[in-house]
């Protein structure tokens, strides 16, 4: 497991919005880490599954969440539902990746989506469309 947190190097950036990546393959998730370190000004942090995940949120408030709908011990929706219980993490956006979309479960709740396999370009466009 890894929980690795990558703090944009920039001078001045004490508020420096962070993402919380959760995604079960390490690879995958270090790869999103590592480009949001890359292309963004964000600090991005991988949890790779929905209890570490949980774990994290209560001593880090992220500004966005990306979560992987296919994690082992719970869906993606599943940690959806039990961070929106929270009052301090109720309004922070989460989106959804998923290869097979609940689609009925995404509509219910509202969420934000991104279908599996997607452009690298066209998750950082949504982030940074999530965060201003």
């Amino acid at each position: 497991m890894s929980n690795k947190l990558h703090p944009f190097s920039g001078k001045g950036h004490d508020s420096v919005k962070t993402i919380l990546v959760v995604e079960d393959d390490e690879n995958i998730g270090e790869l999103i880490v590592e480009a949001f370190i890359q292309e963004t000004p964000y600090q991005a942090m991988l949890a790779t599954d929905g209890k570490q995940a949980l774990k994290i949120v209560q001593n880090v408030k992220p500004n966005v969440l990306l979560v992987d709908n296919n994690l082992p011990d719970m869906k993606g929706i599943e940690l959806y539902d039990r961070i929106q219980v929270e009052k301090e993490l109720e309004n922070v956006p989460v989106l959804l990746m998923s290869a097979n979309v609940p689609v009925q479960e995404v509509k219910k709740r509202n969420l934000f989506c991104l279908n599996k396999p997607f452009e690298l370009n066209d998750l950082l466009q949504t982030i940074e469309n999530l965060l201003t």
